[in-house]
């Protein structure tokens, strides 16, 4: 997922990806408890996803101030 990708939604749609990609996050780590998982870099890429949904949401947010 890219910044520019994510510049282009507006907040709400900012706040649903930030819930799905937290829901993907906590299925993920649920997968590496249990030992099902296939791929240990995708937690990474993840936490990045949600790192920048997190940014681009609060700069959506100081601009609205």
């Amino acid at each position: 997922m890219k910044a520019k990708q994510l510049r282009d939604q507006s907040i709400e749609e900012l706040r649903r990806t930030e819930a799905d990609l937290l829901e993907q996050l906590f299925k993920l780590r649920f997968q590496r408890a249990t030992g099902q998982m296939e791929n240990p870099g995708k937690i990474r890429q993840v936490r990045r996803d949600i790192a920048r949904v997190k940014t681009v949401l609060l700069q959506r947010l100081r601009e609205v101030e």
